[in-house]
């Protein structure tokens, strides 16, 4: 608990009737500024008052569990934003049921989050839109299953605002036009990897939804007929179309002959597109200030650069990953675009030290580097990043081997609000991270495959990186049990970390791990020193646990999974191959643990076909992946693959 929930508990403990007598919009304000949820719940468990307020006061929701549901749609009356991707289980018949629960309480429901629930179709949709008049914002993103019939119960909606259908495979132009119809005040649309929407659905679109200001067309098979239609929106201002492979330069020809209020385009791994299409999208246009062209320029042009020159004032995101670059080229894109904030360059060929100097010397106010990949590069283009950007956020370095700890050490005292690093691959040893150490806003910190770094390096990074949420250290395996012990002591705010073949770490190191409470994610793999015993010790401690990987973790048995079925009550991602296992272990685990929506378990040797049948049958009505042996496939009982293909027909493999 907090400092601040410690006073609001006391206060509560030695005086509830003085916190009774505020108004519930000042007790309300109070639970504003209490940033961790426990401390809001302990507040709401030592006063009723507070426990009033919240429910008055709240305005977002992220259920975990289909059960309660229903009983919080109705104890917060005042719900703005609700999110229920995480219940795995959700169907029509539940989300109906807790709408028509709540009564008119999601009246001013304004934004719901359905990513991934591929149980709700759409009599559930028909009902959620029905009871909520005012809703605005409405994510269906990887609802694999969705189709026309679930758009047109959500373009009941007429004032939505924002939709992203993202990966809704079964969505085409007839449900689209659904859509365009009922909802002519859409602002924002994504409808990545919908690859059944054809030009003739954007062009419906473009006609009726004059209002849109964002939208993504990626991946799909869309051509230049899309671009020609989209020239139309007036106040369109980002397009994404990364990976259209049937747009070319024509097609960026006729988007060039409409409004000029583009400010952010993507064409990333458009294979047709050059520097020429480039050059004639932007020109003339003022206003520009993202340009992602990752993976699809050969070479630049001259014609490019000098257009590249009219948005000197503006332009403050550029990507160019995998181009071939040269000195030249880095200058005239300084000398050009010198109000970047980010650049990316990642595995272009031909980045060396001299033309990031030239690049960086133009761009001081770079706070984003991408120069992953870029292999040719050493201490003295650090030593000019850190003379030239003095407030670099972020450096990604990964496999740029001819670094060390003396470029490092300029970066970290020239460069203090640095907030994250990438130096995968690159070889550095403790007396890089013993530089590193004085970056106290680090966040993200990345060392795989760094084998020098050992538990030395790791104290020094907890001694003042304080607020580290993000650690790889994939394959440093000279990190012990002391190296955690150090770890957790400073950085005591982490919520992701890779420890996969980190392989001198014991269960006594995962008992360290266990005082982490705000970890989500835990990647263990082939860590083969850990039990049962240990396993234990991160699901009783690590409350927060949302993604656990444990392949080829030889050593960890039935306890393991029995502490996690037990204590892991927010587990969504499971990996458990290769583990000691057996059946009944795994029909515990998958039976008890209710938000489990993806698990991975390939050589299971001791789970008979029997122990299979039982577990998968007492989960997989919330399973939404499941990866296992295509072997069992002809062993299992006809009803039961039914029942799996039925409820993940993408996700079973």
């Amino acid at each position: 608990m907090s400092r601040e929930a410690q006073k609001l508990d006391s206060a509560a403990g030695d005086g509830a009737v003085g916190i009774g007598v505020l108004s519930l919009d000042l007790l309300g304000q109070v639970l504003d500024r209490l940033r961790e949820p426990r401390d809001r719940k302990a507040c709401r468990l030592v006063s009723r008052a507070f426990e009033r307020a919240e429910a008055a006061h709240r305005r977002a929701l992220r259920v975990l569990r289909r059960e309660p549901l229903p009983r919080l749609l109705r104890a917060f009356p005042a719900l703005e934003r609700l999110d229920v991707s995480a219940c795995a289980s959700l169907d029509d018949a539940s989300l109906a049921a807790a709408v028509a629960g709540a009564g008119g309480g999601l009246a001013g429901l304004r934004s719901v989050c359905l990513a991934r629930a591929n149980g709700v179709g759409w009599r559930g949709l028909e009902a959620l839109v029905a009871a909520c008049p005012r809703l605005e914002a409405v994510d269906l993103s990887h609802c694999v299953s969705a189709g026309d019939r679930e758009l047109a119960a959500v373009a009941a909606a007429a004032g939505l605002r924002e939709l992203r259908l993202d990966k809704c495979l079964a969505v085409t132009d007839m449900g689209l036009a659904k859509v365009a119809v009922g909802c002519p005040r859409l602002e924002k649309l994504s409808l990545k990897w919908c690859r059944e929407i054809s030009d003739i659905g954007i062009d419906l679109l473009a006609k009726k939804c004059p209002e849109l200001r964002s939208l993504n067309i990626s991946y799909l098979k869309v051509g230049n007929g899309s671009l020609r239609s989209i020239s139309s929106l007036e106040r369109l201002e980002e397009l994404a179309m990364v990976c259209c492979s049937c747009i070319d330069d024509e097609g960026l020809e006729l988007l060039s002959k409409g409004s000029d209020s583009l400010q952010s385009v993507d064409v990333s791994r458009c294979d047709h597109v050059t520097s020429e299409g480039l050059a004639s999208l932007i020109d003339g246009r003022n206003f520009v200030q993202k340009l992602y062209a990752a993976d699809c320029l050969h070479e630049i042009g001259q014609r490019f650069l000098s257009k590249l020159a009219t948005l000197k004032e503006t332009l403050t995101m550029l990507k160019l990953d995998g181009l071939e670059v040269s000195d030249s080229l880095l200058q005239a894109i300084g000398e050009s675009c010198n109000k970047l904030v980010e650049i990316g360059l990642s595995k272009c060929s031909g980045v060396t030290d001299d033309g990031i100097s030239s690049l960086v010397a133009q761009c001081s106010d770079l706070r984003t580097i991408d120069l992953t990949c870029c292999n040719l590069i050493t201490n003295n283009a650090l030593d000019s990043i850190a003379d030239n950007c003095k407030m670099l956020e972020c450096l990604r370095l990964e496999s740029c081997s001819l670094i060390n700890e003396k470029g490092l050490k300029r970066i970290a005292t020239c460069c203090p609000n640095l907030k994250e690093i990438d130096l995968t691959d690159c070889g550095v040893d403790d007396a890089a991270l013993e530089h590193l150490a004085k970056c106290s806003e680090l966040r993200i910190l990345k060392l795989g495959l760094c084998s020098s770094i050992s538990d030395k390096g790791i104290a020094f990074i907890s001694s003042n990186c304080g607020k580290l949420v993000e650690l790889d250290l994939y394959r440093c395996n000279s990190i012990t049990d002391d190296g955690l012990a150090a770890l957790v002591n400073g950085c005591k705010r982490i919520k992701l970390l890779n420890l996969c073949y980190c392989n001198k770490i014991t269960d006594t190191g995962l008992g360290h791990l266990g005082s982490l409470e705000e970890l989500t994610n835990l990647e263990l793999r082939c860590l083969v020193r850990i039990t049962g015993i240990g396993i234990s010790s991160v699901a009783i401690g690590c409350k927060s646990l949302i993604e656990l990987d444990l392949k080829r973790c030889y050593s960890v048995d039935d306890a393991g999974l029995w502490a996690l079925a037990r204590y892991a009550l927010n587990l969504r991602q499971l990996t458990i191959s290769y583990c000691q296992v057996t059946g009944l272990g795994l029909c515990h685990l998958l039976s008890s643990l209710r938000c489990l929506q993806d698990i991975k378990m390939v050589h299971l040797s001791w789970v008979s076909i029997e122990g299979f049948e039982m577990a998968l049958r007492a989960a997989c009505g919330r399973l939404k992946k499941l990866k296992m042996l295509c072997g069992l496939k002809t062993v299992l009982s006809p009803e039961l693959l039914q029942m799996l293909q039925c409820h993940h027909p993408h996700g079973l493999s």
